[in-house]
């Protein structure tokens, strides 16, 4: 059990790009032509347009307890295997809030909170424009099963397996920033932490690792053996589960006002529904009939609203948020198999230790294409209500292409 203390780096950017220190403003409603501009129309003077923080002052000690069990046997000379459990739990952890400035919701509902018209345009601080947060109220979990088989070398032959069987929970996995991770959302709801309960943005429930290394045997006689022996063959295999994600309706369904806006759709059931992607299919990884626009609970409403904002007149309109909640979808996992090949060439002659090695080096030696989750199309609706084209394709890899590389070491 040990303390995690409030770091520098934790405040430095709220601290440095906020004002009086920094002036950073914010405009909207800009028109063809306002560009470029359009920093001559903000108004430094006027303190609804500038950015500060908030700290929250006095937090909570924010501690983190680990504990782990393993068993280790030797099965025989060269060879061992380990079975493990490991575990953590943090409490008042840092959360990160890019923009907290918005209204709160007024309605609770069992579908949901919901914000009503007269909301709009009350946000916790209608002083400031932009105000990013830092709170210690966030909290983390981590289980794990662990295995492992190690060979040490013999007969020329050393290798190692391992597996790990993991979850990663938290309620925000943010630490400088609010987005860390190219996967996570920049402002989660911060008035109720609860709501983001789910994988961390670093999550990857399965993974496995193995490699070796083998020193070829060669011929004995001296030439043959110059030529033909001293050769090492080596690899690198790895395969894992894929990353959380989560998907959202971009604009400002909810009419928060703020500059980091975004909703959520809601999670449908229904028949292919049970896992909302479809593996393998990058051009349509997100099942799109598994999400929908957020449905109000009939008892708040009587009045026809549009799905979402632009209603500059009623008053009895009410926006819910959806409950698909954070990371509750996973990207495609990732296979790769790495090798290299080395030539050792000793020349006593030069020194009794000068080695000439000859390195040829594959990485993603099969060429297998390792995509992304669809983080740039998670957008599935506008903030009017309508389907964005290109919701749910993947765009992007997370491995290269096959590279070979050649090189010469001299070793002395």
């Amino acid at each position: 059990m040990f303390d995690v203390l409030p770091l520098p780096y934790e405040t430095q950017n709220l601290t440095l790009f906020a004002a009086p220190f920094y002036l950073l403003g914010t405009i909207g409603g800009l028109s063809p032509g306002d560009f470029p501009h359009a920093f001559d129309l903000i108004n430094t003077n006027d303190t609804k347009s500038l950015r500060v923080n908030f700290i929250q002052p006095n937090p909570k000690r924010n501690y983190v307890m680990e504990w782990n069990l393993n068993v280790q046997r030797q099965v025989s000379g060269s060879a061992a295997v380990m079975v493990g459990y490991t575990g953590s739990r943090g409490v008042h952890q840092p959360f990160r809030v890019e923009d907290m400035n918005t209204p709160l919701p007024d309605i609770k509902t069992p579908q949901g909170y919901v914000w009503s018209a007269a909301t709009q345009g009350n946000p916790v601080n209608p002083t400031f424009g932009q105000i990013e947060g830092l709170m210690w109220v966030a909290s983390s979990s981590y289980h794990a099963l662990e295995a492992q088989i190690k060979k040490n070398m013999s007969h020329g032959l050393q290798a190692q397996a391992s597996f790990t069987w993991s979850r990663s929970i938290d309620t925000s996995s943010a630490g400088s920033i609010g987005d860390n991770f190219h996967n996570s959302v920049s402002s989660l709801p911060f008035f109720d932490v609860r709501l983001n309960k789910g994988p961390s943005d670093f999550n990857v429930g399965r993974n496995v690792v193995a490699n070796f290394e083998w020193e070829i045997p060669g011929p004995k006689s001296h030439f043959a053996e110059w030529a033909l022996g001293g050769w090492q063959l080596g690899g690198i295999f790895e395969a894992s589960s894929g990353v959380p994600f989560s998907v959202i309706i971009t604009g400002d369904p909810l009419m928060l006002g703020n500059t980091d806006p975004f909703g959520r759709p809601d999670r449908l059931k229904g028949a292919g529904c049970s896992n909302p992607i479809n593996p393998g299919n990058p051009l349509n990884y997100i099942k799109l009939q598994c999400f929908g626009l957020p449905q109000r609970p009939p008892s708040l409403s009587t009045t026809v609203c549009p799905p979402f904002p632009n209603d500059p007149t009623g008053t009895s309109c009410q926006y819910l948020l959806g409950n698909s909640g954070r990371n509750q979808l996973t990207g495609p996992g990732l296979i790769n198999f790495d090798m290299s090949l080395f030539k050792n060439m000793k020349f006593t002659r030069i020194s009794e230790n000068f080695n000439a090695q000859f390195r040829v080096e594959v990485f993603n030696i099969f060429n297998h294409p390792n995509f992304s989750p669809p983080v740039d199309n998670n957008a599935l609706f506008d903030s009017t209500g309508a389907r964005l084209a290109g919701a749910g394709a993947i765009t992007s890899t997370v491995t290269t292409s096959r590279q070979i590389q050649l090189a010469l070491k001299l070793i002395w």
